[in-house]
């Protein structure tokens, strides 16, 4: 009986990070510290704001990881943030990264992060490539938070430059998403 009950703990814990269809790295998985503290997101949320770190691209689980502990570092020691700003991150892997993962609010976006959830891509993509390995597993992360309720359905795709002035998400995410069926102009 216990090791039927150890069991379904371990399949309800790894379920938090497997949705529909895309798997979850925890922030344990890649090295990702805990937060300092956490504020709350609601759900069905309107919009979904894409990023790129502008730093360092990455093409294995190991070097995405120490990717994702830089990010994390400066958010945390640098900006003197609570966790990691994104909710999400790709890396060039094709892997979906937990940051401060579902119903945690990001600092991603300024005035834009009680009303979105930040997805952002792994290195600079003015100059790297985004490969359909990363477009795939955004798309199936989206798709997951509609299905999820993290998402509404009607939700809004921005990117980050429509939020602010930067050049984040950069070219090649920008001439990407702009054809995906949520991105508003």
């Amino acid at each position: 009986m216990v090791s039927k009950a150890a069991l379904l703990l371990a399949v309800l814990v790894c379920s938090q990070y497997m949705a529909q269809g895309v798997y979850i790295v925890s922030k344990a998985e890649w090295g990702g510290r805990g937060a300092k503290w956490t504020v709350g997101l609601g759900n069905y949320l309107n919009y979904a704001i894409i990023h790129h770190t502008a730093g360092s691209y990455c093409e294995t689980r190991a070097q995405c990881n120490a990717v994702l502990q830089s990010v994390q570092n400066y958010h945390m020691d640098s900006l003197d943030w609570p966790d990691i700003g994104y909710n999400f991150l790709i890396g060039g892997d094709g892997n979906v990264y937990e940051g401060r993962g579902w119903n945690n609010m990001g600092a991603h976006a300024a005035e834009w992060n009680a009303y979105s959830i930040g997805i952002s891509f792994l290195g600079n993509f003015n100059w790297d490539t985004l490969e359909p390995n990363m477009i795939s597993a955004a798309q199936q992360l989206l798709n997951d938070a509609v299905n999820r309720g993290q998402l509404s359905s009607g939700y809004i795709l921005y990117g980050h430059r429509q939020v602010s002035a930067t050049e984040c998400p950069g070219t090649h995410i920008w001439n990407e998403i702009r054809g995906w069926s949520h991105w508003s102009g």
